[in-house]
């Protein structure tokens, strides 16, 4: 359907090198978008996530940087303005778990949280928006969690809870700043999915629980969170800004 065709769009995603991330970006590029892959480059998940973009017949970019740095992503904005055309979408997906005893909790340990988390997802997003606003178009999404909507049940993790709930106030609180500019700002909250960390075998007890404790009784896969990027990426979510998106299995309405 044309309404949700990303043909003639540019985009860049961060953290895209593995699951939620990479699914997205290929998925991006599925719908006809050039996508720009930004994020670490341990064992070659960038590179193939850009290989899987150029097999569709897209275009694409990597960029070895942390979201953290305000350096790094000016500088990959400005490359992918210059090589692949203006910036249209915008997926911030990168992050980081954590958890531990919050009474015993280090400082540094909640610092990184945050400093990931959430300053990483809001100067991702103020690049972005820098060259967004003056052409007055734009879709930003940034991918929180639904850790950060409820607290889940035996898991200690008040740090990355918290961070997420943030991510999801961030996106609402930017989408009203911008709301008569042109760039919509929405975030999307994935249930408990079948990510790389979740296939570890010393997690396989873990993972049968969510699973359990999920109402479809399974985990998503990382390309069940595609249709909702792409949706809020397209001409379809027009009128759409400033809402998360749960995408759980109907994790939460328990």
């Amino acid at each position: 359907m044309k309404l949700f065709d990303l043909h003639g769009e540019v985009a860049i995603v961060t953290g895209a090198g593995s699951g939620i991330g990479q699914a997205i970006a290929i998925g991006i590029a599925e719908a006809g978008a050039d996508v720009a892959c930004f994020g670490h480059r341990s064992n070659g998940g960038l590179d193939q996530t850009a290989e899987k973009i150029r097999a569709l017949g897209r275009k694409t970019l990597t960029f070895e940087g942390t979201v953290i740095s305000a350096k790094d992503l000016s500088g990959a904005i400005e490359r992918i303005e210059k090589q692949l055309g203006p910036l249209t979408i915008a997926v911030n997906n990168a992050g980081i778990g954590a958890g531990g005893e919050a009474e015993t909790l280090e400082l540094k340990s909640w610092q990184r949280v945050y400093d990931v988390n959430v300053t990483g997802v809001f100067l991702s997003c103020q690049a972005q928006a820098r060259v967004m606003l003056p052409r007055r178009k734009g879709s930003i999404i940034n991918v929180a969690s639904i850790s950060g909507s409820i607290v889940n049940r035996d898991l200690k993790q008040a740090d990355y809870n918290s961070s997420k709930a943030a991510v999801i106030h961030l996106s609402k609180s930017l989408a009203m700043e911008w709301i008569g500019r042109g760039v919509r700002v929405n975030s999307i909250s994935p249930g408990y999915t079948l990510t790389p960390m979740n296939r570890r075998p010393e997690v396989a007890d873990q993972v049968e629980i969510f699973a359990r404790d999920t109402p479809m009784g399974r985990l998503a896969t990382p390309e069940e969170m595609i249709g909702p990027a792409v949706f809020l990426s397209s001409r379809a979510s027009s009128f759409v800004t400033g809402i998360d998106l749960v995408v759980d299995g109907g994790f939460i309405c328990w």
